[in-house]
């Protein structure tokens, strides 16, 4: 597993370097997904403070609580997929590295670039569906099965709006090299 920089990464600093329209793109994403992890980071302790009132009002006062439960969702389900990019463009996620010692520098720019081209087509594939689900949700009129009744729309447009945020973070990792830029 990989828990810290690798040899066969550049420092991130050092991606948007570049002049052309790849790093542009990415210099323009890198602003917009530190301006949603902020806004993610609100709504993890707005989840976290519904869910601690739901706690307490059931416990203290036997009170129903039929909406917090839906909007902590709501609220994780937004700041996981909104910050998809964000931990893509930092190489945040976790991944096993078991050949980077084995091949040479080449081979493994190869190797990560057939990694992020087969991440890219997952993602490309997971955000139709996404958006074809928000659409439906919204058309249909589709709402929870809960007494609160929240439009299940609200999830699913975060859903797929991550994941295009994802997909384009992905399709501009991809070029940078091909752009003279240097990837992360």
């Amino acid at each position: 597993m990989s828990h810290g920089p690798l040899p066969d990464r550049d420092d991130q600093a050092s991606v948007a370097a570049g002049t052309g329209p790849a790093a542009a793109i990415d210099r323009g994403l890198a602003v917009l997904n530190s301006i949603i992890v902020v806004f993610a980071a609100i709504a993890l302790v707005a989840a976290c403070t519904i869910l601690s009132y739901s706690v307490l009002s059931r416990a203290l006062f036997k009170a129903a609580n039929y909406w917090q439960d839906e909007a902590a969702v709501f609220l994780l389900v937004g700041a996981t997929f909104m910050t998809a990019a964000y931990v893509q463009q930092n190489r945040g996620h976790i991944g096993i590295e078991a050949f980077v010692g084995l091949l040479s520098p080449l081979a493994n720019k190869v190797r990560l670039w057939l990694v992020d081209a087969t991440t890219f087509l997952f993602c490309a594939f997971f955000t139709w569906k996404s958006w074809t689900l928000a659409h439906e949700a919204y058309v249909d009129g589709q709402v929870s099965n809960s007494m609160w009744s929240p439009p299940l729309a609200i999830p699913y447009s975060l859903m797929a709006l991550g994941m295009s945020l994802l997909c384009v973070q992905i399709l501009v990792q991809l070029a940078l090299p091909f752009a003279g830029g240097r990837r992360p």
